[in-house]
């Protein structure tokens, strides 16, 4: 329950944007996002926030439920046909109960007819950065001020591929630093550059849509929330479950309770962002959640209990990708399950500049069953350790900790592989794409 301070239930606007990952200034990257990087400095920013699966709507699909994609059903895409269980209990339907007004603008991808997923309005699904913005202008000062608690999920397209639109700035390739975990390769700056206009403009519209939030009056009161789905569209990130696609920004601003230039580098998972929510609003989370609340922490509450290790999978994309992973302060273990390139990239990626830079070097190898790294002395994860015998009890106890997760969450990849979706099969068949087999 929210801590005795809390005397009234908070407005939430939540943006969630896509493809971002950790890819702003005030986490360490070579860009400049001044309005992101002001919200900061004005609430909590958790710098060691990761998504279950780093993949669309998956994680979006934890961020709704609180569940992990194979507790809650959605597995892949849902424009491929995956959905959230039919009985799960989504954020707005939680929040409704609550006596929330909820509202989406723009985007979502977690389910094929967004009426499913529990808000009472629906704006256009129009989610380029500028278009959201403008929506939640108007909401905030029409809607919003009948007095009654509102939640309104704002999602921008921002920065998904393609890296090449017409409006858009682009940044030099040239003068750019590139990515530390890939090598400095021609395609890989022409995606960067085309990557930094985009996030330029997410910049921006969060820029206005904070303004938006001043000038209606009603800021001190309102969880002003921004966050993603999963890591950059860029090789060796998206798709994979290293540290640059699961990692994932999240800030939260409060003026009315939560000091500014709060940074927290406890582990947590988005499925830990419902129960937060939820013990916000007042609401108690159901055991069936996987997540469990870390208001304290943006509270500045040191009583919080640190996890010692977060879960995340992958499935479903455009091919069949089953992973299972755990990361702990320290270490990171992956158990892959069956023939599959050395570094997966979802087909956005693999047509992209960045990934014929990386083809060669992906896929005329195959990925290894289980892969170890050392966080402390290999914050790249490049250096597998699964053989080393220095490392043997680090590797036996997260081989546990991963196959204990799965018999804990009756996992069903325990059971043999996930059969596509219709709309996967049939997509599969009709446009076969070979970035999911190893080659030469």
């Amino acid at each position: 329950m929210p801590t005795a301070s809390h005397n009234a239930r908070p407005n939430i606007v939540q943006i969630i944007c896509h493809d971002l990952g950790r890819y702003v200034g005030c986490l360490g990257a070579p860009i400049d996002t001044p309005n992101i990087d002001a919200l900061a400095e004005e609430g909590a920013l958790f710098a060691n926030y990761h998504c279950t699966a780093a993949q669309c709507s998956p994680s979006r699909g934890s961020i709704m439920t609180g569940r992990y994609p194979h507790n809650n059903g959605l597995v892949g895409l849902a424009h491929l046909g995956w959905q959230i269980g039919a009985n799960e209990v989504t954020l707005p339907m939680y929040l409704n109960r609550a006596g929330y007004h909820t509202r989406l603008i723009g985007h979502q991808h977690e389910d094929s007819e967004p009426a499913m997923l529990g808000y009472q309005t629906i704006g256009s699904p129009k989610n380029d950065a500028r278009t959201v913005a403008t929506a939640l202008h108007e909401f905030l000062h029409g809607e919003a001020r009948g007095g009654q608690p509102f939640y309104v999920n704002c999602g921008i397209g921002e920065p998904h591929r393609p890296y090449e639109r017409e409006g858009y700035d682009r940044d030099d390739p040239d003068t750019l630093e590139v990515l530390p975990y890939l090598p400095d390769r021609p395609g890989i700056r022409e995606d960067l550059g085309g990557l930094h206009g985009l996030i330029w403009r997410l910049d921006e519209a969060v820029g206005t849509m904070r303004e938006s939030l001043e000038a209606s009056g009603l800021a001190d009161n309102t969880l002003f929330i921004f966050t993603t789905d999963h890591g950059i569209a860029m090789p060796r990130a998206k798709g994979t479950c290293y540290d640059p696609g699961t990692g994932t920004v999240l800030i939260l601003r409060w003026p009315e309770q939560f000091a500014g230039g709060r940074v927290r580098s406890e582990l947590l998972t988005n499925c830990d962002f419902l129960p937060t929510l939820l013990d916000l609003a007042g609401v108690e989370a159901p055991p069936q959640v996987d997540g469990r609340s870390f208001l304290a922490l943006a509270d500045g509450d040191e009583c919080y209990e640190p996890r010692e290790e977060i879960f995340c999978e992958m499935n479903w994309h455009d091919q069949y990708n089953p992973m299972r992973a755990v990361r702990t302060n320290r270490y990171k273990y992956i158990r892959s399950f069956g023939r599959r390139p050395l570094v997966y990239m979802p087909a956005d990626i693999y047509v992209a500049p960045a990934g014929e830079a990386m083809k060669e070097d992906f896929y005329c190898a195959v990925r290894p069953t289980e892969e170890l790294y050392d966080l402390d002395s290999d914050p790249l994860e490049m250096n597998n350790l699964i053989a080393d015998p220095a490392h043997d009890d680090a590797a036996w106890t997260l081989r546990t900790r991963v196959q204990n997760w799965m018999v804990e969450t009756n996992d069903p990849l325990l059971y043999g592989d996930y059969a596509p979706a219709r709309e996967q099969r049939e997509r599969n068949e009709s446009k076969p794409m070979d970035n999911g087999i190893p080659h030469c």
